[in-house]
């Protein structure tokens, strides 16, 4: 699987709220993101039909440390 790097703006204040979420979940902001990633994907494709691709929203896919 290969594993792309994405780099996003957004305001500081909202930075601050999603990283009190992600610690209050006991997640890094990464890992929050890419939970909300997946619930995106899970809840389009179950209005819409299935992404081509081979995976699947509901797998925890968190890339390995190099």
């Amino acid at each position: 699987m290969a594993v792309k790097s994405v780099s996003i703006r957004m305001e500081e204040e909202m930075l601050k709220k999603i990283a009190y979420i992600a610690d209050y979940e006991g997640r890094s902001v990464n890992s929050h993101i890419l939970v909300l990633v997946r619930n995106a994907i899970r809840a389009f494709e179950s209005e819409n039909g299935s992404i081509d691709g081979d995976i699947r929203p509901d797998q925890n896919v968190k890339p390995s440390r190099r």
